[in-house]
Order: structure tokens, then sequence, then C-alpha cells
């Protein structure tokens, strides 16, 4: 037999919440990627704001970014490296239904040449904060931080301007 749901208790996520939540945060990390700058700032509400960190002096979120058009122009950071990927390695999520909150643990690659290949690795976490709007779940504030940073040299790449004797 079920309880009855209590009088004054706050809903929690269902398991589509956290699907979607997922899926936002993966649809994020994969638009930077590609150099979708548009397409990751629609993910954000319309007066959303991003933190972002200024490595290698501040590893904490001390850049802020508000609204969709300002946040767009500051992923364009990326454009600095050939190549990055950001993989999702841990993901919290805790809500009511109309907002939520998350914290996301990423290791981002960085893939520039300056007079040899050179991968910048940060190992990150996101603190975000989520609105249900329209029946999607967006970003209201992504807080980014790096705890390290690894510099690798890779063996080879599919970026274009690499020779395969690399």
């Amino acid at each position: 037999m079920r309880a009855a749901a209590r009088p004054g208790r706050a809903m929690m996520l269902t398991t589509g919440d956290r699907v979607e939540l997922a899926d936002l945060v993966a649809r994020y990390a994969a638009a930077v990627d590609d150099r979708a700058f548009a397409a990751a700032a629609a993910l954000f509400t319309e007066d959303a704001v991003l933190a972002m960190p200024s490595p290698p002096a501040e590893l904490g979120p001390a850049d802020v970014h508000s609204g969709r058009s300002t946040i767009a122009g500051a992923l364009r950071a990326v454009e600095a490296f050939e190549l990055t990927q950001h993989a999702i390695v841990g993901q919290v999520f805790d809500g009511d239904g109309r907002t939520a909150t998350g914290r996301i643990a990423c290791i981002a690659h960085h893939l520039s040449k300056r007079s040899s290949p050179i991968n910048l690795v940060w190992h990150l976490r996101y603190a975000d904060g989520y609105l249900r709007q329209d029946g999607a779940w967006r970003f209201a504030r992504r807080e980014l931080s790096i705890d390290w940073i690894e510099t690798r040299t890779p063996r080879r790449s599919r970026v274009p301007s690499w020779s395969e004797d690399d």
C-alpha cells in the first residue's frame, strides 16, 4: 500500500526529469565541442548567468556573463583550440520538478598546436541551477570551476593541420 503524499512535502525530481537534465548537460558539451555557440546558448534561460574561470590565474568562477547572446560570445573562447572534448564523468541532480540544481564533473580536453601538439586537460566541475520553462529544462545559472590542469602530449589527432607523421 502506497503512503499518501504529505501536505507541504516538496516534490522530488522524477526519473524523467533526471534524464532530461542529463540530456541538457550532454547537449551543452556537444554544442561547445561542435562550435555551435548559438545552440549552446539556447539551452539557457533568456536571463541566465554563466560564470567561468580565467585560467591559469583564476580557477574559480571569475568572469560572469549574463544573457544568451553574451553567453554565446563567451563560449567562443574555445575557438583558441583546434579541438575540444568535454567528457561528463559524473552528475548529481536535486530539485522539485520546477527548479533543480546539479553538480557535474567533467574532464575537458583542449587540443592546440604550438611548436608541437599540446592537450590541456581541465578537471572541472559545474555548479548548475536549472529552471523548467515551457516544458523544458534550461540552465538558469552555470558556474565552472577548475580543480586542476594537466598538460599532455598527444601522439596523433584528426585535426587536419597535423601530419600523420607527428
